[in-house]
């Protein structure tokens, strides 16, 4: 990650890491109170696929906040044209997107034609396993997928039992953003049919991550068997109110 974190975030993590007698409060008011310390220049993730489980209330306040630009984001998709990052491209917001699949955005062709958006296309396994490994510790890893291509370009290859590999470098950032269908007061999430996609990878992924959820519980209430994300990842948390649950491509039968 080429953004290095700010004194004020190392501190807020060094505050997370010690003080172990005392409780740390990680609930917060609304999107606006979770996203504050985000700044110019930092890398975010983003959870979702496509627009399944984004965290739709912290883009949206992002959006209001033109002042807060050169993001570098990393989200599997780049939203549509009016809605999820859709909103900060926009705006200029951000400056460069790490994605796998970015074919529903006008103004993001436009803008990767034009040489205003920097991108970097990654095949979607890969980048789900770059988050993981990012989350987990593990500074890269040699995958099959895109050797040969253009995506190859610059990497260093090698071979094992016969068949080519590339190697890949994993992903971390400043802040991880993600979206559940319930959580508790501690943290723990759980995530809901296929919003369980980037969103529990992305939350180990975070110097420090926020999540929004849609039902809000006090300890105890989450049966511990169906936690996707142990709150010890989670530092923000919120109830949304009023998700829209867009759907990209809707089809109905006749």
């Amino acid at each position: 990650m080429e953004h290095q974190p700010t004194l004020e975030l190392v501190q807020e993590v060094e505050l997370i890491g010690h003080n172990k007698k005392h409780k740390m409060k990680k609930v917060v008011k609304n999107a606006e109170e979770a996203i504050a310390g985000i700044e110019s220049g930092m890398t975010l993730m983003l959870g979702g696929f496509g627009l399944c489980g984004i965290p739709e209330k912290c883009i949206e306040t992002l959006s209001k906040k033109p002042k807060i630009t050169d993001l570098t984001c990393i989200s599997n998709n780049a939203g549509v044209d009016d809605f999820g990052l859709g909103l900060l491209l926009k705006n200029h917001q951000i400056k460069k997107m790490i994605s796998s699949y970015v074919g529903e955005n006008a103004e993001f062709e436009r803008q990767m034609l034009s040489g205003e958006l920097e991108v970097e296309l990654t095949p979607q396994g890969t980048l789900a396993e770059k988050c993981r490994a990012g989350g987990a510790g593990i500074p890269a890893f040699f995958t099959p997928a895109g050797y040969g291509t253009e995506i190859a370009e610059g990497k260093e290859t090698r071979e094992y039992k016969g068949k080519m590999y590339i190697l890949e470098e994993s992903l971390v950032s400043d802040y991880s953003i993600v979206k559940a269908w319930k959580g508790d007061t501690k943290g723990n999430l759980i995530f809901k049919a296929t919003a369980r996609n980037f969103n529990p990878v992305m939350a180990m992924a975070g110097t420090i991550t926020i999540a929004e959820v849609e039902h809000l519980v006090e300890p105890g209430e989450l049966d511990p068997n169906e936690i996707h994300t142990p709150g010890i990842f989670v530092h923000r948390i919120f109830e949304g109110k009023n998700y829209e649950k867009r759907i990209e491509q809707k089809t109905i039968s006749k």
